[in-house]
């Protein structure tokens, strides 16, 4: 079976690359054999990284090709379809859909977080586009309510995030840092606010450092999480340590999984936290990070845009977490062990709606 995969990859998000490299682990596990291409920004670096074909994603002729000879479409995961970090997204996305249906291949929807959609346009898009698909995983109630209220037709059903199918037990890190004690690493990108929230958070680091914990920040978006890192680091009293931003996604879910606890803001930094099994504290500019907060039962410690937060309850929640920092690590684990499972589910439905409508 031939598969083209469509989605977020070749920017340097490790959150989207582990997305990717979660899907075809997980599509591999069941068909060895399986002829990937993947649509990336960087057709080299995903060809080389991932051992897969990987065309540009740019490139209409390219992609039309491709499309033209594979048995279907995988569009996902993450969150393509919104309008909210530009009006671009859902037309590509859609678009690529579309091409799928035009050659008439199956399309599977795959573990897509949906929203937020604001404009007319975008959701009568999304609307006619997802009524044609063969399959629709979502993977929280929110992004299925929202397909509701668009008046998609198909059903949908609820899967995990595909990251948390990974098995991170084999994953190491050769980077040594500067601290030898217990470490609080960090996630945190940079997003318009009113609210001085990096300083919230240099303050809280700040405490935790002078009680003796290693503060290490984890980039989740190369370059731009780095310069999120350093301002909030150069704001601390304290040292701190950010680690290097080009790393591969297996070391950064071993520095996490390090950790005594993280308090991130990227998504899939609290992923990377789950599946190694380490408490966090989210700090929300998305519903999505409060969603998966909630599937975890961790605590959100507010929003970037609200200013009912401040750095003394960022450090009191943390301090409260690290006192216990066993009995919460076993906690998380029997809640996030249950997700881990359901995640290897996705892949057999993503094959078995592609292999059904090819037979």
């Amino acid at each position: 079976m031939h598969v083209v995969l469509s989605g977020y990859y070749g920017f340097d998000n490790c959150g989207d690359e582990a997305i990717l490299y979660s899907i075809i682990q997980g599509l591999r596990s069941i068909q060895a054999d399986i002829n990937i291409t993947v649509l990336s920004n960087n057709p080299k670096y995903t060809k080389k990284m991932y051992g897969v074909n990987s065309v540009d994603r740019h490139h209409l002729g390219e992609i039309s090709a491709v499309m033209k000879k594979a048995d279907g479409l995988i569009s996902g995961g993450g969150s393509l379809l919104q309008d909210k970090t530009g009006l671009k997204s859902i037309p590509y996305y859609s678009g690529i859909i579309q091409l799928a249906k035009f050659y008439k291949k199956p399309v599977f929807v795959y573990a897509q977080g949906m929203g937020p959609i604001s404009s007319k346009l975008s959701k009568w898009i999304v609307k006619n586009t997802l009524n044609k698909v063969e399959h629709i995983t979502v993977r929280d109630l929110d992004s299925q309510r929202l397909l509701d209220e668009l008046g998609v037709r198909k059903d949908s059903t609820i899967v995990p995030d595909p990251v948390l199918g990974l098995n991170s037990s084999s994953f190491s890190c050769d980077w040594q840092g500067r601290g030898d004690g217990p470490i609080v690493a960090v996630s945190v990108r940079d997003w318009p606010s009113g609210v001085t929230f990096k300083g919230y958070i240099a303050e809280a680091l700040d405490k935790l450092a002078k009680k003796g914990y290693s503060v290490v920040f984890v980039p989740m978006h190369g370059k731009h999480d780095e310069k999120a890192s350093m301002d909030v680091a150069n704001s601390m009293q304290e040292t701190s340590e950010i680690f290097p931003c080009d790393c591969e996604i297996e070391e950064k879910i071993a520095i996490i999984g390090k950790a005594d606890l993280l308090i991130g803001m990227r998504l899939h930094s609290l992923i990377f936290s789950a599946i190694t099994y380490t408490p966090f504290i989210a700090i929300s500019y998305d519903p999505k990070i409060d969603s998966f907060a909630e599937i975890c039962k961790q605590p959100v410690i507010g929003h970037v845009e609200k200013n009912d937060w401040d750095g003394e309850a960022l450090f009191t929640v943390a301090e409260s977490i690290l006192v216990d920092e066993e009995r919460k690590r076993a906690k998380l684990k029997e809640c996030v062990e249950p997700y881990q499972a359901q995640a290897l589910h996705t892949p057999m439905y993503a094959l078995e709606t592609l292999g059904k409508k090819r037979a």
